[in-house]
């Protein structure tokens, strides 16, 4: 899967710096001491002070992930993007070309799982996926009788101005 675009918080360096907090106030250090060496603000030192001496260390430890877990598992995504790939005709739609609305009724067939249009773009971002337009041209374009008429017919009705 590709990255997610914007940058997160790293769990475990907070909790490292949560632990060496516990191990400070474990050695008598005061919450002034912690607030200097650790550089927090005094409200968060007190806060886990007060953590540190309701349960100790364990009271420092992260929560886990941060937010709501997605509704969309690894699994799901792979079926997903496994359905995006065979393309929008295999769904009975007219054309060649994917819209969000299309992909929001194909995640609802596909796992069961209602997005708004703005939700399911950022499901695609998370997948790789981008916007592209698609080429104004024909499928059924010949090149070769195109540049034929351009060297044969557009000289002969191209208007030229008056000498």
């Amino acid at each position: 899967m590709a990255p997610i675009l914007r940058t997160r918080r790293d769990f475990a360096a907070l909790e490292a710096r949560r632990q060496r907090a516990a191990q400070l106030f474990a050695r008598g250090q005061r919450q002034a001491d912690v607030v200097r060496e650790l550089r927090v603000s005094r409200e968060t030192a007190s806060r886990w002070y007060e953590a540190w001496r309701a349960h100790g260390a364990a009271g420092l430890r992260g929560a886990g992930r941060a937010g709501r877990k997605p509704r969309l598992d690894a699994a799901a995504l792979q079926r997903l993007e496994t359905a995006l790939v065979r393309g929008p005709t295999d769904w009975d739609y007219p054309t060649h070309l994917w819209t969000l609305q299309r992909i929001v009724t194909v995640i609802w067939k596909v796992c069961r799982v209602r997005y708004s249009v703005p939700q399911t773009w950022r499901v695609l971002r998370h997948l790789g996926w981008s916007r592209q337009r698609p080429a104004r041209q024909a499928k059924e374009r010949d090149p070769e009788a195109v540049a034929r008429w351009i060297r044969t017919t557009w000289p002969r009705v191209k208007k030229t101005p008056p000498a």
